[in-house]
């Protein structure tokens, strides 16, 4: 049996072309079922269904073999007992850094003193601020980072943006960028040898149809840039 760890939402929508290349059809929408397990029309392949956070977690202690997850959270957690075969190209955003429109940045990191930064993504905040040699005091969140700085509680935060309209709605701005974010394949390492006839015909397959809509959206784009 192969266990898939997948998460509701945008990743799961955008990852079902993918699955059906592979041959996989989930046989429920987990968007209007309770069930936490739901198979599909493989009997060797079942779904589990997970937070987005603990994707990775499953698949690491082999309580799943495969999963979809963001790189936001893959990076989060580490890679140690992760295969990362394929960039899946799905669910794209952005990490970063924002803060009130009149709030000066720049003058602010001149000045030296530590800014506050509200995030539930500690250590790309961490390791960003380190690699920039900002100063920063962390403050550990779990939703509704925009309204920190509104209340007073940070300068400024981390978080994914897609479209900026949460930002925007709240007068913030995006000041840096610090990574592209996209959803990657993970596959348990002790899987990859353990099921490795069953598992690698269907990464080929996923690795495949990503390749091949990467190219229509290029001929896309050329196509469209002839015609301007």
């Amino acid at each position: 049996m192969i266990t898939l760890a997948l998460s509701k939402g945008r990743i799961f929508t955008e990852l079902l072309p993918f699955l059906a290349a592979a041959g996989i059809v989930p046989l429920e929408d987990p968007e209007h079922s309770r069930k936490l397990m739901i198979g599909t029309n493989r009997d060797d392949l079942r779904i589990v269904v997970l937070r987005a956070t603990d994707v990775p977690t499953y698949v690491q202690y082999g309580a799943a073999d495969m999963g979809v997850c963001g790189w936001d959270t893959l990076y989060e957690h580490g890679g140690n007992g992760l295969y990362v075969p394929v960039d899946l190209q799905i669910a794209r955003c952005r990490m970063c850094v924002a803060a009130p429109r009149d709030f000066d940045w720049e003058a602010n990191v001149r000045r030296g003193s530590p800014l506050r930064i509200a995030t539930k993504y500690l250590k790309w905040s961490r390791d960003y601020f380190g690699r920039e040699g900002v100063h920063v005091d962390l403050i550990k969140l779990y939703g509704s980072m925009e309204l920190a700085p509104i209340a007073g509680l940070a300068d400024a935060i981390v978080d994914l943006v897609s479209t900026g309209a949460t930002l925007r709605a709240n007068n913030m701005v995006e000041i840096k960028t610090i990574a592209p974010i996209s959803s990657r394949l993970i596959v348990n390492q002790a899987a990859m040898k353990l099921k490795r006839r069953k598992l690698l015909p269907i990464i080929e397959k996923i690795r495949e149809a990503v390749e091949e809509r990467a190219r229509e959206r290029e001929e896309a784009k050329a196509a469209e840039a002839a015609k301007a």
